[in-house]
């Protein structure tokens, strides 16, 4: 979706804010003992209370309404009976439509208390994230997201998970460009059109180097194993920079 009218931007700019609105909801609410499917049950009465629809269910028929994903798993987790636990990593990503427009966000929390090294990935988690939204911008290339995200978890230890990318979205879950790769990439020569939605959403990892489904048809672990956080903003390129939709209020 490229944005050409202020009324598609005030439609990205709803949606954005209640996925947003929803993510956090649900961040607040979690706690041990909680099951995924009472999380994501939260996370549904949000959506549904701010006339949205779930993505992920509407468009792929994935059984829930947000992907809620612990510790081992690092994307598209299945909301079931798996039981939250203190010290846990738990990745929260809920994308939803209303009115014709879609949003994406994404975040992974602690259950506290946890371990040093995991406030240490998860604060490099969202620093990538971060790092990334700063090379969006009209007329600049696509490639330097990857190259900056790349440059900064190489340099702090990290490696990238490079099968999960970000991607454009807006008038559907995922559209043009398909594939925006959240690490460094040779030949890469697109330019980022003025207008221009999409995510950016890097996968920090303590040594994986892609994302495996094992059996399920969704839930997807890091391969070879290891930690691994998201975080995920949906963003407008204009001539100023990024302009990050998915921000709570």
């Amino acid at each position: 979706m490229t944005i050409t009218h202020e009324d598609e931007l005030e439609g990205l700019r709803v949606i954005g804010r209640i996925v947003a609105n929803t993510m956090q909801t649900m961040a607040k609410a979690m706690e041990p003992g909680m099951t995924t499917a009472e999380l994501d049950l939260i996370g549904r009465d949000y959506l549904d209370a701010h006339g949205a629809e779930p993505a992920p269910e509407a468009v792929y028929g994935f059984p829930g309404a947000t992907c809620i994903s612990v510790n081992e798993e690092i994307a598209h987790g299945i909301p079931g009976e798996r039981v939250i636990a203190a010290g846990d990593l738990v990745n929260i990503d809920v994308s939803a439509s209303k009115d014709g427009y879609f949003a994406d966000t994404g975040a992974t929390f602690r259950v506290k208390p946890v371990a040093a090294s995991l406030d240490r990935l998860c604060r490099d988690g969202r620093r990538a994230m971060q790092i990334g939204i700063a090379q969006v911008g009209a007329g600049r290339p696509l490639a330097g997201i990857g190259r900056a995200i790349e440059a900064f978890s190489s340099k702090r230890g990290y490696t990238l998970i490079r099968n999960l990318a970000s991607h454009g979205v807006g008038r559907s879950l995922h559209e043009y460009p398909e594939t925006i790769p959240t690490w460094a990439v040779k030949g890469e020569r697109r330019r980022i059109e003025k207008g221009l939605v999409f995510t950016v959403e890097p996968f920090l990892s303590t040594g994986g180097l892609w994302a495996e489904e094992r059996g399920d048809g969704w839930t997807l672990y890091a391969e070879p194993a290891a930690q691994a956080v998201q975080y995920e903003h949906t963003v407008v390129a204009t001539g100023r920079g990024a302009l990050v939709v998915t921000l709570p209020g």
